[in-house]
């Protein structure tokens, strides 16, 4: 009787103690459970935080800057001191995130600012003319002049160490849009030389971007090409830069900044930031060498080597292309008339007040 009370009194010890560690587990489960749980929504919490805050900077970084669609007439080195203020994030500074499109002729540029699908055009001013004397309520304003100088070079078939502007009397040269600033300031130099544009057989039935291409496949005797392709065809021994246009011409307004007149009376601060990335974009090239310029920009221009690339920059430093300033002169501005009354495109002269403002380009070379 003894030992049996002896067992039971064990079982009993030995259940309890088994309930009491089946206890104690399940609350060490429970809580390591809650703590991992706690530290699970710790880690989830940090990660949303981080997220979110990483959000917030971005939304607050996108605020800071001001959308401008900016519309250029080609993609050329031409252009440098427009790339060298994207590339060294000269608009950033001003507080404008730029989307650059390229609108392949001043046509293409002119429509894309009058439907409003660009803010700003950049291209000849010759087109703000042309609009002007259509009737435009809204006039496409110029507010800041980047070339001075043409952008483009003779090209022949030979080298060509004694040409003369006379050898190209009789030939076939592969010319610009007929209206298009390439192709008048080309007749424009031709006049200059004495020569009358119906001397020479000048073809203006291929597009812009592709007449390089229409040479090397054996059409012309001479082309008329900007930069790259002048080089381009050089490099592949398709032909040789004899004349530059730009040296012939002289200085001309050959490529402006302009917006509709309504765009420039509602964004004043905008344009005047634009205008000084822009100036700033000039004052580099200006002060740097052609290798430094061409580092700069090398991003925009993929497809050409850094070499290749120098060298072009130096060709048309060497020419004067770039101003000092923005700022557009009504003598520029009225040589602009004389050459389109020359080449017979216009019948009456716009006013310069109505198609050109200096103010913001005056501001921007005081900063």
């Amino acid at each position: 009787m003894n030992l049996k009370r002896h067992l039971f009194s064990l079982l009993i010890i030995t259940a309890l103690t088994v309930c009491i560690i089946a206890g104690c587990s399940k609350k060490d489960a429970a809580q390591n459970a809650t703590v991992q749980k706690s530290s699970n929504e710790a880690d989830l919490n940090k990660s949303d935080a981080d997220y979110l805050e990483a959000g917030k900077t971005s939304s607050e970084s996108d605020e800071t800057l001001t959308k401008i669609t900016l519309n250029e007439v080609a993609h050329s080195i031409f252009y440098a001191p427009m790339y060298a203020a994207i590339e060294n994030g000269y608009f950033e500074q001003e507080g404008i995130d730029l989307d650059l499109v390229t609108g392949f002729g001043a046509d293409k540029v002119m429509a894309a600012v009058l439907s409003e699908e660009a803010d700003i055009g950049f291209m000849g001013p010759e087109t703000t003319v042309y609009t002007y004397n259509e009737g435009s309520a809204d006039a496409i304003v110029n507010f800041a002049q980047l070339t001075q100088r043409a952008g483009n070079f003779i090209v022949a078939r030979e080298p060509k160490d004694d040409f003369t502007l006379a050898d190209l009397k009789g030939a076939e040269v592969l010319g610009g849009r007929a209206g298009g600033m390439p192709e008048m300031v080309f007749e424009y130099v031709l006049k200059k030389n004495g020569i009358q544009p119906s001397e020479v057989k000048i073809d203006q039935s291929i597009d812009f971007g592709s007449t390089a291409a229409a040479f090397s496949g054996g059409k012309g005797a001479y082309t008329v090409e900007f930069e790259p392709s002048a080089t381009a065809l050089e490099q592949a021994g398709d032909g040789f830069v004899v004349s530059s246009v730009g040296v012939e011409s002289g200085y001309v307004p050959y490529t402006a900044f302009s917006a509709k007149q309504s765009y420039l009376d509602n964004h004043k601060d905008l344009i005047q930031s634009f205008t000084n990335a822009l100036q700033k974009g000039m004052d580099y090239v200006t002060s740097h060498s052609g290798k430094e310029i061409a580092d700069a920009i090398k991003n925009q221009f993929s497809e050409t080597d850094l070499e290749t690339l120098t060298m072009i920059v130096d060709r048309y430093h060497e020419q004067d292309t770039w101003k000092d300033d923005l700022v557009f002169s009504q003598e520029s501005f009225d040589l602009l008339l004389n050459i389109l009354e020359d080449a017979e495109v216009i019948t009456k002269r716009a006013p310069y007040e109505k198609l050109v403002t200096t103010t913001f380009a005056e501001n921007a070379k005081t900063k």
